[in-house]
């Protein structure tokens, strides 16, 4: 009996957005009086960051400082319009709007600023730490904070913009079945490498080498954490995950989540994961969809290195020891 060692590779493209009546999401932006900004949204933060992202691409396109943005995620009865978070859409939909809206905002901004400094809007620049200044001369400038305060008090004024963005709807031609379903496409390669032990059947997974193409990182720390993450969640497809093992016949499936099979910390491979940045034409900065498909590309890999280790083919999920004794079992000629 031995501990068998494997490599296997997989690749995936993914799909940014969705062809469903344009996939459109909305994004409002408004300055309070304090100098901060606001950006409403009715798209739901599940952890991937989407707040973070948001307020980053905002304080990009007004030209301000990050920490003066804030995302306030209202409900769909009260918030502007949004199709939801799937499809890894979310930075690109939501980002694409947040960029509308913040530049309408910003145009109100530099207007008022341009007012209170007797000069052309044309000529005004930010500097991203909360001024605006005469471009070219620094010293001849006014804080963020003091354009919001005029525009509330003396001017009577909101600044504030609008942003939707969507893709419109691409027809099926009937002929061909061609069509446009998507907006870009993000690209993954995942190298997984395992150890089975052909007594037991068990799998560790060693260790995962990823590269990713996803347009533009907005955010890189985010984007590493999320190849992690669904590394995890690719581990836990690909290994543990069932409620029916036995399907069709539905015995012996877990009763509640304390039955339900997942990765621990300590399951987690070693991780080695680089990005690489080819910006999208029509993302927000180039930035493409990173999400669902960062769970993608382990699962067959894993299955990939597994068949290199031992020369058991499983092809159905999760791989559990007992369809990899089976299957040793075959290759040795047994038939119980």
């Amino acid at each position: 009996m031995a501990r068998l060692r494997g490599r296997g590779v997989a690749a995936v493209n993914y799909p940014t957005g969705m062809n469903l009546g344009g996939d459109p999401s909305q994004a409002l932006v408004h300055a309070t009086t304090t100098g901060s900004f606001v950006i409403t949204l009715s798209s739901v933060d599940l952890g991937q960051g989407i707040k973070t992202v948001a307020a980053q691409i905002c304080a990009e396109a007004l030209g301000v400082p990050y920490d003066t943005v804030m995302v306030d995620t209202a409900d769909t009865d009260t918030g502007p319009h949004c199709m939801g978070t799937f499809a890894s859409r979310g930075t690109h939909r939501i980002g694409n709007a947040v960029i509308m809206a913040a530049r309408e905002a910003r145009e109100v901004l530099m207007s008022i600023a341009a007012t209170e400094l007797e000069v052309d809007a044309g000529d005004l620049v930010t500097d991203g730490k909360g001024r605006i200044h005469v471009n070219g001369a620094p010293d001849k400038g006014i804080a963020v904070l003091d354009v919001a305060l005029a525009a509330h008090f003396k001017h009577g004024k909101t600044i504030s913009g609008r942003g939707i963005f969507l893709k419109p709807k691409s027809e099926v031609v009937p002929e061909t079945g061609e069509m446009d379903p998507d907006s870009c496409q993000a690209h993954a390669c995942t190298v997984a490498e395992v150890e089975v032990d052909d007594e037991t059947g068990e799998v560790a997974v060693l260790k995962m080498t990823n590269a990713y193409e996803i347009g533009r990182a907005v955010n890189p720390a985010l984007a590493h954490q999320q190849i992690v993450g669904g590394a995890w969640m690719g581990i836990s497809h690909a290994l543990y995950e069932t409620t029916e093992p036995y399907y069709p016949d539905r015995s012996h499936g877990p009763l509640d989540f304390s039955e339900y099979l997942m990765p621990g910390p300590g399951d987690l491979a070693e991780m080695d994961s680089v990005i690489i940045e080819r910006p999208a034409s029509n993302g927000p900065y180039g930035a493409k969809g990173i999400g669902e498909m960062t769970a993608n590309s382990p699962i067959p890999a894993i299955a990939n290195a597994i068949f290199d280790a031992c020369g058991v083919r499983v092809t159905s999920m999760p791989i559990t020891p007992e369809k990899i004794l089976r299957g040793l079992d075959a290759l040795r000629g047994r038939t119980n």
